[in-house]
């Protein structure tokens, strides 16, 4: 894509976007940047790929055809007073940012061209997954712009309903940090057992590896319930039904079930929050 990108906020998720446009080939260093308060962290990015650093919102977007909201929540409402008008009428928004709104973003910004999504953190890697919507304003061609830009993630998918976007939040988005917590406990209760730390890492990654792997395998044949996968494994009076018994005792399932619903209801309440009034002057770029 010859188009100019603009990075409003230069964490994690931004660079690995950046990274994942330059591996692919999809982007050029020189038509990309990055603003954030902290300028040794654009430096940093300009060093190790080449793109231009800002310190100052809205002279990174000034030039901009596509404008990345890559910013914390907590800061999204000072940042889009900072740049009220300021988005070059032809450009498409593209915000990553948990839980607000396309609403909350194109009255903030006085810009209609806006793009919602939620990716989550194996995206760092290539191997991430991206909910998305695209407000009415949005053309196709910057729609496929959108699409072009979160394929560098990993898989997208292109929804109809912004509801969508705030279960993917507490699904996909919040997601892994479920699978690592699972992980802790099943590595520590392997070190409990008497296995070395390095041997129970190596059991527990390989076996959820391996288990996701072979649902995928299968289901390219014929489409098979997990229930039906766990059920091959749980012999009567065995080893795996008896551990089962204890996780459904334990009121595993509706653990996780309750915990999915809390990020849900936490998505929609970083979305409802209240605008902060934005003192004239204010570019967003406080630290």
């Amino acid at each position: 894509m010859e188009k100019e990108i603009a990075f409003i906020g230069s964490g994690a998720m931004a660079e690995a976007m950046i990274s994942g446009l330059l591996r692919q080939n999809l982007a050029r260093p020189e038509n990309m940047s990055a603003s954030d308060p902290k300028k040794e962290r654009v430096q940093a990015l300009h060093e190790k790929y080449g793109i231009q650093p800002f310190a100052d919102n809205n002279r990174a977007v000034e030039h901009a055809e596509v404008v990345v909201l890559s910013v914390k929540p907590q800061r999204l409402t000072n940042v889009l007073g900072g740049l009220q008008g300021a988005i070059p009428p032809g450009a498409v928004v593209l915000s990553i940012v948990a839980g607000a709104t396309i609403e909350k973003i194109s009255c903030g910004l006085g810009h209609a061209a806006v793009v919602r999504s939620m990716p989550n953190t194996p995206a760092q890697i290539g191997e991430g997954i991206t909910v998305w919507i695209a407000a009415p304003a949005v053309s196709q061609a910057q729609k496929e712009i959108a699409r072009t830009i979160l394929s560098a993630f990993g898989e997208e998918i292109d929804v109809d309903d912004e509801n969508y976007l705030d279960m993917a939040t507490a699904l996909s988005g919040t997601g892994p940090a479920y699978v690592f917590m699972f992980m802790e406990a099943m590595i520590d209760a392997g070190v409990h057992m008497g296995f070395s730390r390095r041997i129970s890492e190596q059991l527990v990654v390989q076996t959820l590896r391996g288990s996701v792997d072979y649902y995928q395998i299968i289901n390219q044949k014929a489409s098979v319930h997990v229930a039906a996968l766990k059920n091959q494994v749980t012999s009567p009076g065995g080893t795996t039904a008896e551990a089962l018994y204890y996780l459904e005792k334990a009121g595993f399932r509706t653990a996780i079930s309750r915990a999915i619903w809390a990020a849900y209801q936490r998505s929609l309440e970083l979305g409802r929050e209240k605008p902060v009034h934005i003192p004239e002057g204010n570019n967003g770029n406080e630290k």
